[in-house]
Formats: structure tokens, sequence, C-alpha cells
């Protein structure tokens, strides 16, 4: 059987992203025909930095576009390569001359700074195929689904609204296929019956209307959560949706940092990610960590 061909799109070049990929190389191959998001000008600029050499099989999918690599700088010029790369690897897997997307780490602020109008991967993937894109990160152990995402906290309380969350659940479960998801609260200790708000009125209906739909009780909740990653849980449950970002993320990371990966569900092309940032601080230094990058490709391949 032929191996399957992969997109990496390369991250900031000025965060770890090349570091990874470069190092994590040989190993790859061992899992799939990888094609990087590159030109080769940029590439070898990258490698004289990190004074390693460019493999012979490092195959590239040419990407315009150049620039002087900054490690550990916030640029404009490196925010626009990378969401060009990512572009470039979106576009391929669309027109099926690649099974699948893997995606290094961006700088949203360098997107920004770039003129860039999305807040990131799941944004730009949303608005590319008019798709209600579901984030979901983790690993074997845990998977996180977040219903908002990168929007200001204050916001959050306003997002729960009944239809957006029955499509969210729908569409989760459709693309899982999981049986039993613990779904999180929003307030402390979910609300205690309205005390402390009462969005949980909200997302117990969604649930209720979901259940009802499968006629089983795939939906668990809503759940406190300060109590919902406890052990006892964890042991009962795979699948949380979180009501927003750092309520989902927090736990996974302080649980999982170095092996979970980030997975867009309800595309039509199959994309994956590592569950990292740029990491500035330490780009080319010779430090950076490929485990979540291995993951996210070997996510890619068996999805």
């Amino acid at each position: 059987m032929c191996a399957k061909k992969i997109a990496v799109s390369i991250g900031d070049l000025n965060g770890v992203g090349i570091e990874i990929a470069l190092k994590a190389h040989q190993k790859i191959t061992q899992l799939c025909e990888p094609l990087y998001c590159i030109n080769a000008s940029l590439l070898q600029q990258a490698a004289s930095h990190l004074h390693v050499e460019i493999p012979k099989d490092f195959s590239l999918l040419h990407v315009n576009g150049s620039f002087t690599i900054t490690p550990g700088i916030v640029s404009a010029s490196s925010g626009l390569y990378s969401y060009l790369s990512f572009l470039k690897a979106v576009q391929t897997a669309e027109k099926n001359d690649v099974d699948a997307v893997v995606t290094l780490p961006i700088h949203k602020e360098a997107w920004m700074l770039s003129g860039i109008p999305y807040k990131g991967h799941t944004d730009m993937l949303r608005e590319y195929f008019k798709n209600d894109v579901i984030m979901m990160l983790g690993c074997d152990n845990m998977y996180v689904a977040l219903f908002s995402e990168h929007i200001p906290l204050k916001e959050v309380a306003a997002s729960i609204k009944l239809e957006p969350l029955v499509r969210f659940f729908t569409n989760f479960i459709a693309a899982t296929h999981a049986k039993k998801i613990a779904v999180l609260g929003l307030n402390p200790h979910a609300g205690d019956h309205g005390v402390l708000g009462n969005e949980e009125t909200v997302i117990t209906e969604a649930i209720n209307l979901v259940n009802r739909q499968y006629g089983a009780e795939m939906l668990h909740g809503p759940m406190v959560p300060d109590v919902a990653f406890t052990p006892h849980t964890r042991a009962q449950f795979t699948y949380f949706i979180a009501m927003y970002h750092d309520q989902g993320l927090a736990p996974l990371k302080a649980l999982y940092f170095d092996e979970s990966i980030n997975v867009s569900l309800n595309l039509p092309i199959i994309r994956t990610s590592v569950d990292h940032g740029t990491a500035f601080d330490i780009a080319y230094t010779h430090t950076a960590k490929e485990q979540s990058y291995l993951n996210a490709v070997r996510a890619a391949v068996n999805l």
C-alpha cells in the first residue's frame, strides 16, 4: 500500500515549527510521505540558523515569499508566510493531491500584524469551507472540544444559545461517533440551580433535545466544571465539551501537554495540528519537543 501523503503547513518560521519538522523528519517518513509547504530559500535560511543539514528527501510544496527569519520575534512577514503555507496545504488537500493536512504553530499576533482577518487556523477553515468547524484537542486518554474558542471571556455567556448548542452537539457526535460525552456547565457549581447563573438551563435543554434525538444518553451534564477533570470523572469519560477555551484547555495541558494534538472536526478534509504554540523563547535552540507533532501526523494518517 502506498504511504499517505501529508501536506505539512510549516508555521511561523520565527518559532519552533521548522526545527520540529527537520528534527522529526526521518520518523515522519516511516508514517507517511510528508510534503512541506515552504520554498527552498527559506528552508535553507532556517537550516542555517539551526546549523543542520536538510535531508535529501525533504520534499517541498513551493510557497512564494522571502523575508529574513528572526528567531523569537513577532513579525508581520513571518505571519503572512505562515498563512500562505497553511493556505497552500489546505488547497492541496482540497484538490485531493494529499490525504491530509498537518499544521505547525502560527502566531496569532503575527497574523493580525500582517492583516490576515482570522484569529487562527480554525477561524480560517470555518470561513474557507463555510462549515461549523469544531476545535477538539487532546490525546487517546482525553479529548476536549470547545464550544466557544477564541473570543473574549466576557462574550462567552452571551454565546450560549439553544440552537448553536444543539448544532454543535449534533456535529460533534457525527464527527467522533462518541457514545458518552461529558458536557461542562459554564458557572461555578454549574450554576447551583440558578443561584450562580442560568446558562445551565439552556445547556440542559440542548443536552435533552439531542439525547432524545438519538434515543440514548449520549451527553451527560451540565457537569460542575471544577470536578469534571478529576480522576474519578476521567475514568468514566474520554470526550469532554467545554463552554470556553481555558475551561477545557487548562486541565488538558496540565495533564497531557507534550502529547496532545488539535483536530478539526466537521470538515471535508483531514486536518490535525500540534497542540502548542510557536515557543519563541526557545526558537532555534534545539530544545523543542516533537511528540505532539508525531502524534498529529499519526492521527492524520489514521483518520
